[in-house]
């Protein structure tokens, strides 16, 4: 549920002081209505904004639908003033929202039609391909837009993925430059020793060799950085020899044009910070009727 406060913030920072602009009389309804297809999110937001209004609202469509050019994702009715304050603000926030689960829904296709293609030592030495695991996770990161990160978080779900860790409370992230202060396994140990038995903790490296020290050194999860696909797999292939139990993430740059070869390298799970950072927002419209 959005606080009363920062629907305050974002209408007081579009209408200033003195909006002359929406200064229209009598009642009015309006449409927001999908200038592209895309997936739907973001609208939870947009109609707390024109419910804080006193504006009415339908919703023809739910977070993560698919919604073609021409479709109305939300109604509203109200008087004309009311309903022209709220809409550039609605617009952008949903038009953001589902950028972002529009991207998100595209890196999680590319996931699961993904095929693993490895170099066989055949005679012949043809590549071999197989299908990859569908429990493949896409999931966002922390760059997200400072006071946004809930929606943007919502918007990755409605497009299929994992909203990673909300805040930093959720999970213990051993970072370089964690172990440029205490060492990889000094760090561990510091950070299992103040977390909650119930909080996971990961390692990030940089190295495939890295992976099963981590791994040693008592991580849940691994996160393998800025690796290339083949780095992940070699990586992979080591964690799962020394521990199955533990999760491999891969991350660092990775675009929904990669996610496919990144899939097929048997990590558990690919994070993405494009999917809030740079999403491109979907094209909404609001028309009064």
């Amino acid at each position: 549920m959005l606080a009363d406060s920062k629907i305050e913030g974002w209408l007081r920072e579009d209408l200033g002081h003195h909006d002359v602009t929406n200064e229209v009389p009598g009642e009015t309804t309006g449409r927001l209505v999908a200038k592209e297809s895309g997936v739907v999110a973001g609208l939870d937001a947009a109609a707390a904004v024109f419910d804080y209004l006193g504006v009415s609202v339908e919703r023809p469509a739910e977070p993560g639908d698919r919604v073609e050019a021409g479709e109305a994702v939300l109604r509203v009715a109200g008087p004309a003033r009311d309903v022209l304050r709220g809409e550039r603000v609605a617009v952008n926030l949903a038009g953001h929202a589902s950028g972002v689960a529009t991207k998100t829904r595209r890196a999680v296709a590319a996931a699961r039609e993904a095929e693993r293609s490895e170099a066989s030592d055949g005679a012949n030495g043809e590549a071999v391909s197989r299908e990859v695991d569908e429990d493949v996770t896409v999931a966002a990161t922390r760059k997200t837009t400072p006071g946004l990160r809930g929606i943007e978080k919502r918007a990755v779900v409605a497009g299929g993925g994992d909203t990673h860790r909300l805040d930093l409370s959720h999970m213990v992230m051993v970072k370089d430059n964690h172990v440029a202060e205490m060492g990889l396994e000094g760090a561990v140990e510091h950070f299992r020793d103040r977390a909650s038995f119930a909080t996971k903790i990961e390692v990030e490296v940089e190295r495939p060799a890295e992976a099963p020290r981590a791994a040693d050194a008592g991580a849940d999860i691994v996160l393998l950085d800025n690796m290339t696909p083949a780095e992940t797999r070699e990586a992979v292939d080591l964690l799962r020899e020394r521990d199955p139990a533990v999760l491999a993430e891969a991350s660092g740059g990775i675009t929904v044009e990669d996610v496919p070869e990144y899939a097929g390298t048997g990590v558990d799970v690919i994070s993405m910070g494009s999917l809030t950072h740079s999403a491109a927002s979907l094209d909404y419209s609001f028309r009064t009727d």
